[in-house]
């Protein structure tokens, strides 16, 4: 296989397995549709595959379902082979095409075999393999297609042939197990461009389309800034740029990584813009400064000082989305919400979950926000009513959580009411290191003060020594969304009755009843209090939750 010097590491470890005689078919998955700087011009990943990967084949078929067979380079030689009937006839139905492409490797090695023809290189490359071999085994055909395609891979005389086979596709979970996971096949991930790759495409649209670009900015700037984008994105962007006669400045990358990382995505992620700190969190001063001292560790490098994930924990309305946002400005770093990834159909939410995988290892030092996880991360066993999904998205992701590799890079943020619900394996050391207990007010005082903060948000004008002169009035466990609801009572009596900010508030709380039962809000409390990592993180007030430490004597 000829590989470019400029190639992508992962075309020089295919082109070592099969120099190597070690694999002759390979499973090429992931970003499979974007356009790669190869020798100072800007190709399509077919292109690349085809023409510069397999250059060095005398033969080269090419299938996908919407053209058929199609013979890339060698149509002389298959022309001989079919005694001058032509290549007009190449078969457009996939089982055919695959026999064809068999047929021939097998007259190939007779002819090696009778000592009449000299090596011929072969190769066979299936355009959006997933298609054509689903994991989900439609197709009358599909148990002959497996079969054929896993013989390319180790039966002779394919593995005894200069033959490659190349399987493409979307993702790895699309594509039929016994192929896809075939030990005698290699899986080569294509990956979203990295800082390097990026900036290389962005010195050819540079020269290309000057208009598009700010002449004070740097390349190496702009190309981290658009980490998580896909160079076909790019070039699309530059074009319009261009077009605009726009300059692509430093200011437009977050909006225009945020846009293009979503769409890229189908709706699987969401970027999470704000433009809160953890100043604006109330109280919970524990909690900030080892959020923050994080931050500080994060932005000096120090990787390996810094937890895997966090778990936020409490009873509802306690802020955990909240302290996420304010987290996410405070670092200044990607945070990326994951939506409904689950799908109905077989292998799409395995293959969905591979895609946001992917996403988030191409954004370099991002964040991953999980809300109500013990909902979406899945079980262990669920058992038989979703014919394993919950298991086997549960492996995925716990498998992606426990990486190494991603400590100081990737960050793993989990929200949830009921954390006694999230399986005891994905909450453990090396996954979720800090275990953080947000709950509500303890004392009348911190309900005031509380009070107050959200009442300065709505431009009332209500202090907390103020707040604090109710007395009896204020309730204790008091949770952040509770007391925005009572805020926004309040100053609806002041716009729609005139009233006074302390007096609507006095009328808000005569007679007030806590949204959530408290028997329900307790257990809560307790649930959160059990699972904090450090007891720091806890109230005094609320540490009677705890469970009691054995003593060194039992």
């Amino acid at each position: 296989m000829s590989v470019p010097v400029s190639a992508p590491s992962w075309a020089t470890e295919l082109a070592l397995a099969f120099e190597s005689g070690a694999h002759s078919q390979f499973v090429l998955f992931g970003n499979v549709h974007d356009r790669f700087p190869v020798a100072g011009r800007l190709i399509n990943f077919s292109a690349f595959v085809e023409d510069e990967l397999l250059e060095s084949f005398q033969v080269v078929f090419v299938y996908d379902l919407g053209n058929g067979l199609r013979i890339r380079r060698g149509g002389e030689q298959i022309e001989k082979w079919m005694g001058g009937e032509g290549v007009q006839k190449l078969p457009r139905d996939a089982l055919e095409a695959v026999r064809f492409v068999s047929h021939y490797v097998r007259y190939l090695a007779n002819l090696r075999a009778l000592k009449r023809g000299g090596e011929v290189q072969v190769a066979c490359v299936l355009r959006g393999a997933d298609q054509i071999l689903p994991a989900d085994g439609s197709g009358h055909e599909h148990g002959s297609l497996t079969s054929l395609v896993r013989d390319w891979a180790t039966e002779t005389p394919f593995a005894e042939q200069p033959f490659a086979s190349l399987l493409i596709s979307d993702n790895l979970h699309d594509l039929e197990p016994l192929v896809s996971y075939n030990p005698r096949a290699v899986r080569v991930r294509v990956p979203m461009p990295d800082a390097q790759t990026l900036g290389e495409a962005l010195g050819l649209l540079r020269t290309a389309h000057p208009a598009a670009f700010d002449r004070a900015a740097q390349t190496a700037t702009i190309a981290a800034g658009l980490l998580g984008v896909t160079i076909t994105s790019v070039e699309s962007l530059t074009r319009r740029r261009a077009r605009d006669q726009r300059a692509l400045s430093a200011a437009d990358f977050v909006a225009a990584k945020k846009q293009l990382v979503e769409r890229e995505a189908h709706g699987l992620v969401e970027f999470i813009e704000s433009p809160r700190t953890l100043a604006d969190f109330q109280g919970h001063e524990p909690i900030k400064r080892w959020l923050r001292q994080d931050v500080e560790l994060w932005k000096r490098g120090e990787g390996r000082a810094m937890p895997m994930g966090y778990l936020f924990c409490g009873p509802v309305g306690t802020g955990k989305t909240f302290l996420v946002q304010c987290l996410a400005g405070e670092a200044g770093v990607p945070v990326v919400a994951l939506k409904n990834f689950r799908d109905r159909w077989v292998g799409s939410s395995e293959g969905n979950l591979e895609r946001i995988f992917a996403l988030v290892r191409a954004l370099g030092r991002c964040m991953v926000f999980i809300d109500e996880a013990d909902q979406a991360l899945g079980k262990r066993d669920a058992g038989s009513g979703d014919s394993g999904l919950s298991g086997r998205l549960y492996a995925m992701i716990a498998q992606e959580m426990s990486d190494t590799r991603n400590r100081g890079r990737v960050m793993w943020l989990l929200a949830s009411s009921r954390p006694d619900l999230i399986e005891i394996d994905l909450k453990r050391p090396g996954r979720v290191d800090v275990k953080v207990p947000l709950l509500p007010t303890v004392t009348g005082a911190e309900s005031a003060e509380l009070l107050a903060a959200l009442a300065k948000r709505y431009g009332l004008d209500l202090s907390a020594e103020a707040i604090a002169s109710l007395g009896p009035l204020l309730p204790t466990l008091l949770t952040p969304g509770a007391a925005e609801a009572l805020i926004v009572k309040a100053y609806r009596l002041t716009v729609a009755e005139k009233a006074q900010p302390l007096d609507a508030l006095k009328a808000c709380l005569t007679g007030y009843q806590n949204p959530v039962p408290r028997d329900v809000l307790e257990f809560q409390i307790a649930i959160a209090v059990r699972e904090a990592s450090d007891l720091a993180f806890v109230p005094e007030g609320l540490r009677r939750f705890a469970v009691p430490q054995a003593s060194s004597n039992e």
